[in-house]
Formats: structure tokens, sequence, C-alpha cells
């Protein structure tokens, strides 16, 4: 009996344990041997997805040696032009994984590792999965330095650590300490109504609140009168010290009367679930006005987000008539600093007299049921579970232009236009692209397939939509060098390209006939060739770089130039 006790005891410490998830906090040491100042946090709001880890800065330059932040192997390494561009993945004996992203160069042995496998396969991009005896590494080893490759905006080092599931993890979980004495700021903050019969201020719309600022920094709102369910968001943000970065929460919490009624906190999350931000926060106003408001509520039960760490009713607040009722909103960052907001509101059943309106339509679409759009130009179809709700959908095809409603209403998968091109010759087809136009009117290319006499694509947002042509070719020419040039003092050879219409869909480059690795840079329109990849044999060489657009328009630049080896 006393067996089976302790049995039983050891299973619950060591399930109390897991689920408090007590992470190691002195396993991993910091990726760069610097203060540590972040321009990102961890699942800070960015477009379409939560940040997967924390953005460290890098004195606004490129080159900062970048350690192992704990004994491993590589387990992955990922050559993109967007994305996290140069990355490695490291994988650690106790299960967790370490991820750095926007490299500028890797370490020696993994670039020639990764070299080896760029002219096996003629490809700059490539993602490799090493074997865990191939490259292993030491705690505090150099594995690469720091740059601003893929996606990034500026020199940085993204940094994450991952689970055995893949799950993402707040790195601040680990021991990564950062000086923090600044208290997160709530900017704005605004009520909603449930439905047709809830109402804030005589209103179901949405409404701003009047905030004050008290003497210790929290803030208090001016009482609303309310009935029914509402719910409350806010537009808020946290600074570090060292930073004026505008970051993300670590956690946003209400209660009401004292009682927790809503949580969320930054702390773990998977890929698969990120495109749910769309939901967290007000997507329409943000679409609008590029404000991203945290709401306090869930309203979509698509919404399967696991950040929620309580969620009573929903996060809505059913406000009786004649009661009163305080609501605390606290946003608080990883080091415990908060900003509070209270809000009075007293129940009281009154006239709406400001009611929501919606702009009915012939297309009624349902979340739970497959949707399509379909005339003598346009067909859409649009799968079950993309939408959060149900809604009546705009859709207008006029001058050439397919309106698919707009883009206050996120959509979290793909969906397929096609267009009939029959009016269009032959010939001309396969030049035909399908573009997304955006509010400032500017075009851009989706990936377009071709089949008999209509073309398709797909896209995750809604908006206008259109047929375009490309038939220019890509343009081509040399940055550092001409024609016939001696090139003994150069390091490198480098081209611009460009292309005005569909975009740059691949490059290939030879010299005397000989694939080369060229690095493809597209934020600034460059490919660089460096002469340190190989040994050129003989003094005279033929440069030849192929580049192709997104509808096949190909363009072909060759030159001569001579460089000794001695």
């Amino acid at each position: 009996m006393l067996k089976k006790i302790a049995f039983f005891l050891i299973i619950s410490c060591a399930t109390l344990g897991y689920g408090q998830q007590n992470y190691p906090k002195d396993y991993f040491i910091n990726p760069l041997n610097i203060p540590l100042v972040l321009s990102g946090t961890f699942g800070e709001l960015r477009s379409n997805h939560f940040h997967a880890g924390l953005d460290i800065k890098t004195q606004q330059r490129e080159g900062l040696e970048v350690v192992a932040a704990a004994q491993g192997y590589i387990s992955r390494i990922s050559v993109a032009h967007w994305g996290y561009g140069n990355a490695l993945y490291i994988t650690h004996p106790n299960g967790y994984t370490t991820v750095y992203g926007h490299l500028k160069k890797f370490s020696p042995k993994i670039e020639a590792f990764v070299k080896e496998k760029q002219y096996q396969k003629e490809s700059f991009e490539i993602k490799l999965y090493p074997k865990p005896n191939e490259i292993k590494l030491e705690k505090g080893e150099v594995i690469a330095w720091s740059g601003n490759s893929g996606s990034s905006g500026g020199p940085h080092l993204h940094y994450e650590i991952r689970d055995v599931k893949a799950n993402i993890i707040n790195p601040m979980l680990f021991g990564v300490k950062l000086p923090d004495h600044k208290k997160p700021a709530i900017q704005s903050a605004f009520v909603y109504s449930k439905n047709d019969t809830s109402q804030a201020n005589q209103s179901n719309k949405t409404i701003d609140l009047v905030l004050q600022r008290l003497q210790n920094g929290d803030l208090k709102a001016n009482p609303i009168s309310a009935y029914g369910e509402i719910g409350f968001g806010v537009n808020a943000y946290d600074r570090l010290d060292g930073a004026i970065n505008k970051n993300g929460l670590y956690s946003l919490s209400m209660e009401v009367n004292g009682k927790k009624q809503f949580e969320f906190k930054a702390d773990k999350f998977s890929f698969s679930e990120s495109r749910f931000i769309n939901s967290y926060i007000d997507y329409s106003r943000y679409a609008r006005l590029n404000q991203r408001v945290q709401k306090c509520f869930v309203n979509h039960k698509a919404n399967k987000l696991s950040l929620y760490k309580t969620l009573k009713n929903k996060g809505f607040i059913e406000v009786k008539d004649s009661l009163d009722y305080q609501v605390v909103i606290t946003a608080k960052d990883f080091e415990g600093n908060q900003t509070k907001l209270t809000i009075p509101v007293k129940g009281k059943k009154d006239t709406i007299l400001l009611a929501k309106t919606i702009k009915k339509t012939p297309y009624y679409f349902k979340s739970t049921q497959v949707n399509k759009i379909s005339d003598s130009i346009v067909q859409v179809n649009f799968p079950k579970n993309i939408f959060y709700e149900d809604f009546y959908f705009d859709y207008a095809y006029k001058n050439g232009i397919a309106k698919l409603h707009n883009n206050t209403v996120p959509v979290q998968n793909y969906f397929t236009i096609t267009f009939n091109v029959d009016k269009y010759p032959m010939e001309e087809r396969g030049q035909l692209y399908i573009a997304r136009i955006n509010k400032y009117n500017k075009s851009s290319y989706l990936k377009t397939r071709h089949k008999e006499n209509k073309i398709y694509a797909s896209s995750k947002s809604l908006g206008n939509f259109t047929i375009k042509s490309d038939k220019d070719d890509p343009k081509i020419y040399g940055v550092n060098f001409k024609n016939n040039e001696i090139l003994n003092k150069s390091s490198y050879i480098r081209l611009k390209i460009s292309d005005s219409g569909s975009g740059i869909k691949s490059y290939r480059g030879e010299i005397n006939g000989k694939w080369i690795l060229m690095e493809y840079n597209p934020k600034r329109n460059t490919l660089t060739y460096y002469f340190d990849d190989e040994k050129l044999s003989g003094s005279n060489h033929q440069l030849k770089v192929v580049v192709t657009d997104n509808v096949n328009n190909s363009t072909t630049f060759t030159s001569t130039f001579v460089r000794k080896i001695n």
C-alpha cells in the first residue's frame, strides 16, 4: 500500500512540474556576446502572425559573432531569399531546438557543408537536414555572423527556442535577462457590443473610451452605461530599457468586480495557430487604420488560440440593468511592470440610438460551408472554415477588376480565383498573370497557373484582383565591372537585376559554361558571385547570367573579364 502511495506521489509531482512548465533557467547562454537589447519580443503582434522569438539588436550593423546557446548539433539549415534568410537550427541534448535567423554568413565548417550542397543542387536557396553526427557544436562555439538576410527590416538576430513538438516558447522563460523598468502603455480602449440587443452608451457600434491618466501612471475611463453582453479591447505596447521600439505585451488580463474574466499570455504557441492573430485583434480596424487593438474577448468559434489562459464567458461581460461593474484591464511585461485601466460600468437598459448597419448582398457566406462565386469571367472557390463568421459577401466584376469583398475581413487559409481568358489571343495567354491590387492601386503578382482557356491563383487576402500582361524582359547590368575589365583586385562580381512586370522567378549564372553560386538579395535587387568560392583556371573568363520572370520572359547577360591566378 505504501509503495502505491509513493508511486502516485511521484507521478503527481511529475505531472505538476510538467503543468507548471519549469524551463531550465541556466542551460542556454545568450547567442550574442554583447549586452542584449531587443527590437522585438516574443508573441508580438505582426502581420498575420505572432512573432515567434526575440529580435536582438546588433548595434545597427552586421557581422557580430553568433554563438551556439548550448551544446548540440545542426539539425536544419535554411538559405532563402525571404523569411529567416540564412538560418540555423541547433538541436540540444535536453530536447529543445534553438533557431538563429537573418544571418549574414555561416561559420567556416557550416559554410563549407552548405556550399557543397548548393553546388550539387545548383541552387542558392536550399534546405538541409544534417544527421546528428555531421555538424556537432559546443556551447559558445561561433556558428555564424549576424546579418540582415531574408525578410529582415534591418540588421538584427532573430532567436527562437522550440520544444520537441516544434512549439515555439518564449526565450525569456529560459532565464534571458534584460533591463526593463518601463511600464507598458495603453494608448486607447474600446467597447464592443456582442449582438443587436447589446449596447454601450446607447450604441451597439464600437465606441472609444475617454481615458484619464492617474498620478501613478494607471488610467481610468469615464463611466459608461451598458446593457447586454459587451467586450473590451485596448491598443497597447511595451518598451524596454535602452530601446525606443514599441514591443508586444507579455500578458493582458481583465477582471470584473475582482474576478478574472480573461487572460492572454505570450508563453508558447505553435505555428499552425499563429494566423489566429487576425481573430485576436480587431482586424477590421487594423485593415482600415493600421492599429492593432487586442480584444479581451473571443467572438469567433474557429479561434483556437492556445495563448488564452482564462476565458470566462469567452471574455464577454453580461451587464444587467441597475447593477454596477468595475472592469480592470492590466497590461503587463515579462518583468512584471504593469499598467491598469479601470472602467466603471453602470447597467442600464436603454434605447439603442446608434445601431450597426449591415450591407446586404446576394451572397451570404456561411463560414462552415464551401462558398463560391461564379459568372462568365470569374470563378472563386472558398473552402469551408476559412472565414471566422457568417457575413454578406460583396462581389462585383467591372472594368476588368474582380472585387472580392474588401480587406477588412480576415481569411484563415487559401482560396482560389480563376479568370476565363477566352478574349485574349492564344499567343498572348502565356504572358498573362493574376495580380492583387492594394489600396494604393499598386498590383502584386500572384503565382499563376494556366489550364486551357483559364488562369488561376490562390490568395489568403480579400480585395481587388485583375489580369495583367507582362511582355517586357527582365533587365540586367553590371555594378562593379565592365566588359573585358581586369578584375584581379576585385573579390566579387555584382549585377543588378529587375523586372517591372510579374517579377523575378529564377536566375542562373555561369563562368566558362560552369554553374556558379550567385547570392540573390531581392531587397537590393543584386546578384553577387564571390571569387573565393572556387579557383578559376586560366586568365580570360566568360560570364553568362540568365534571368527569367514569372511569365517566362528571359534575358541573357554576357560579359568577358580577365582574372589571373598567381
